[in-house]
Formats: C-alpha cells, sequence, structure tokens
C-alpha cells in the first residue's frame, strides 16, 4: 500500500508540477484539501473549514451531496463518455429540463465544460445569427480566461492578454455605490441605461450582435443593478434587434434565491450562458442555452461550433441529479430564507464597523466592501482579514477590496452565523483600525 502523502508534500508536489490561476507562483500557500460534506471541508491534517465562498461560487447543492455522487456512481458504471455525435439519455434529459426551468422561449442547448466556453460559443452563435460582428461588455465584468471570454472581460484581467479578440466594446456599470456618472442613489438619473444607448448609436446599431451582461455582477464587486436595468435592457437590443446574453455563469442555479438572477425581473434574455451551479462543480459542464427562434435558424444551417466533450455523459447525469437536489430538497427556498438572516447581518456590520463601506445581497450572494474612509470611499485591502478567518476555519475569497459571504445554498443559518461571529471580529481587530 502506498504512503500517504503529508499535507507538505501535497503542497509541494503541486507548487512544483502545477500552475495555480491568477497568481505569482512563487508566493502560493494553498491549503491541502482532503475532503469535504455539506458546507465543510477538511484539510490532510483534518483541520476544518467553513467554506463561505462554495469554493469557487460553485458548489451550490454542498460537498459531497449523496444524490449527485450516485448519479455520478451509476452512470460512471454504465457509460462514462460517448462521441459528441451521439445521442444519450442524460444529455436528452437535461436538454429538456433545461428548457423547462429557463425563463421564456429558451429552448435548445449547446453543452460545454465550462463557463468560459459557454460564451465563446455564444459570441458564435450571435454572429452566425445575426450576421453583425461588433459585441458589448460592461468594464465592470468577468466571463472567462479563453481568448473570446476574456476579450468579453472588461476588468483588469483582460490586459495582460491582449489584443485579445477584435469587435468587444465596452461600456459602464450601474455600480450604485460608486456611480461613474457621479450620482448617488437618491439622485440618479439612470445615466447607467441611457449610456448604453448612446454607445451603441456610436458603435452603429447595425453592426452589434450581441450585449453580454452578467446577471448579477460576481467577482468585480457583486454589483446588483438597480430594478429597472434589466428590463431597459431589453427594450434597448429589441430596438435594435441586438441580441441579450445573460451570463449567470456566479448568478444562477439559486445564488440569487431563483433559477437564474434575470428571473428576478422577469426578462428573457436570448442567450443565457451558463456552468459552475449546474453541476456544482462535481463534474465540468457549461451551457449556451438560446431562445426558439435561434434554434430554428440552425435547422438548416451549420453550426460551426464544436468540442469533443460536448453533452459529455457523465457531466449531463451529474447535472440532473444536481437539479433533482435543488427541486426536492427545497434549496433555493433555503437560500432566501437564510440569504435574507445574512443581509440584516451585513446591514449589521455597516452599521457597527467604519471599515464597511458597503454591503450588497441578493439570496446567498452578498459581500462586504471595505473603505479607510466612508467620505472618501479610498479602499482598504482585505488580505488581513481573509487570513485572519481562513487560520480560524472560515475559507473565504476577496477581490480588490471586496470580501465575498457566499457558502454553499444548503448551509443552515447556525453554521451562517458561526462565520459571521468570526467576520465581526476580525473586523473590530483588523480593518476598523486602519480607518481614517
Amino acid at each position: 500500500m502506498a504512503t500517504k502523502l503529508t499535507s507538505k508534500e501535497i503542497v509541494d508536489l503541486n507548487k512544483e508540477y502545477t500552475f495555480f490561476s491568477w497568481s505569482a507562483q512563487g508566493s502560493l500557500n494553498p491549503i491541502p484539501v482532503d475532503r469535504a460534506e455539506g458546507s465543510y471541508f477538511w484539510d490532510v491534517d483534518g483541520k476544518r473549514y467553513l467554506d463561505f465562498a462554495s469554493q469557487l461560487v460553485n458548489t451550490n447543492v454542498g460537498h459531497q451531496h449523496p444524490k449527485v455522487v450516485k448519479a455520478i456512481q451509476d452512470q460512471a458504471a454504465k457509460l462514462t463518455f460517448a462521441s459528441p455525435s451521439a445521442a444519450t439519455e442524460p444529455r436528452g434529459l437535461l436538454g429538456k429540463k433545461l428548457a423547462e426551468i429557463t425563463p421564456g422561449d429558451l429552448k435548445k442547448t449547446f453543452f460545454t465544460l465550462g463557463g468560459a466556453e459557454a460564451n465563446e460559443n455564444a459570441i458564435k452563435i450571435a454572429r452566425f445569427y445575426t450576421g453583425r460582428y461588433k459585441v458589448l461588455a460592461r468594464y465592470r465584468s468577468y466571463h472567462g480566461a479563453t481568448h473570446g471570454a476574456m476579450a468579453l472581460t472588461g476588468d483588469y484581467r483582460r490586459l495582460p492578454v491582449e489584443p485579445a479578440l477584435p469587435g468587444v466594446v465596452h461600456f459602464l456599470d450601474p455600480y450604485c455605490y460608486r456611480c461613474p456618472f457621479g450620482w448617488t442613489r437618491e439622485t440618479c438619473h439612470r445615466e447607467c441605461i441611457s449610456h448604453v444607448e448612446e454607445v451603441i448609436q456610436h458603435e452603429g446599431p447595425d453592426q452589434i450582435a450581441a450585449i453580454f451582461l452578467e446577471g448579477v455582477t460576481g467577482t468585480n464587486g457583486l454589483i446588483i443593478p438597480p430594478d429597472e436595468y434589466w428590463p431597459r435592457m431589453r427594450e434597448i437590443c429589441d430596438k435594435y434587434d441586438i441580441l441579450l446574453v445573460s451570463d449567470e455563469v456566479m448568478s444562477g442555479w439559486g445564488r440569487t434565491g431563483e433559477w437564474f438572477a434575470v428571473d428576478h425581473w422577469n426578462v428573457v434574455p436570448d442567450i443565457i450562458t451558463t456552468a459552475k451551479g449546474l453541476t456544482s462543480g462535481y463534474i465540468p459542464l457549461g451551457a449556451a442555452i438560446v431562445r426558439q427562434k435561434i434554434a430554428k435558424y440552425f435547422d438548416d444551417k451549420v453550426l460551426y461550433a464544436g468540442l469533443t466533450y460536448n453533452g459529455h455523459a457523465l457531466a449531463c447525469a451529474a447535472a440532473l441529479a444536481t437539479i433533482e437536489a435543488y427541486e426536492e430538497e427545497k434549496i433555493f427556498e433555503n437560500a432566501k430564507k437564510v440569504g435574507k438572516y445574512l443581509g440584516q447581518r451585513l446591514e449589521e456590520f455597516k452599521q457597527k464597523h467604519p471599515s464597511v463601506g458597503d454591503v450588497r445581497y441578493i439570496g446567498l450572494f452578498s459581500a462586504l466592501e471595505l473603505v479607510k474612509n466612508r467620505k472618501t470611499k479610498e479602499t482598504l485591502d482585505p488580505t488581513a482579514l481573509r487570513n485572519f478567518l481562513i487560520q480560524n476555519g472560515v475559507y473565504v475569497f476577496g477581490f480588490k477590496n471586496i470580501l465575498f459571504v457566499v457558502p454553499p445554498l444548503v448551509i443552515t443559518q447556525d453554521q451562517l452565523e458561526e462565520g459571521l461571529i468570526l467576520i465581526d471580529e476580525g473586523l473590530a481587530e483588523l480593518m476598523d483600525k486602519q480607518v481614517n
């Protein structure tokens, strides 16, 4: 029997022979994860962590859900892989299920292995269908790290890989806390909406194939748009015959309390791209789901898109079981209930801690924006707070001056409070002292 590796040996092997994302490789200190269950995971030395990040905002159904694990085991015993040109039962059933739960007449799915590939293929589909070239997206956005998806991405991660895919134009965001147009919530004129139409006019409406928007902006600060934002984007796209694409990779699958974030505003996009919570990360799977009119366009025209793992049998079986768990166990209802409590506690933190400039939350999708000065909104680095939490067994992630609280959707209120107590303590001991 092989000797079990120590935590140091595992970390050293990973660092010596594998690359980690978005990091200078020499400065990394990864957690050697050994096992997981529900809202917790354990490292090789037996230390338990409360997963306040859902790993990467994808283990929505929790870790090691028995229904999903069994579905993977059963499908693996029968058929793990078939050519993408073949028809399989899980692929067909999952396609039908997605047509049922997506809004409006969204009907047909192109399966991928992740969100970036879903967005890549959505770009292709939009350009084929419209015959147009340009694509619009927002600056505070992340759509994936492949060539086309990175071009869509507006944040700083796009810059080192440019020149990227040509034809992508960015516009400003509905970021109420840091309004790029200088307004407050009380004085807002909704330039974040009228600005989009102005950009369309400058770029040529007859040149634009699609507008890509995250349902709710994720890693760039968890930006929840004003209630009229999505309906107006639908109106603008209809006015100019531009396709509206909702990237629901992070904001989908109950994360906001609904199947997809756009469901909060009763908007039917032309394409939904998704991944993450589709299988809760148990097996890689993404999807680009299109409306009936787009699906019919390709009945007699070639869809020039192909992936070896399109419709992967094992992944589709995992997705079906994940969706069953969402429905049977009323997991989204839990996200709403516990999310309401989370929102109340975050508002308390905002009142109590001067380092908390803003809190934003919808379902179990939430974040604290940390500042050195509430008036100037000078940003405050949350690294010390993040390290404090991880050292004390609460796993979180941050982006710039944002600390995210995005636990699995199965988390209980008591489990949530475990982590919130430590955030409260860390804010007082580490962050508030830096406020000027």
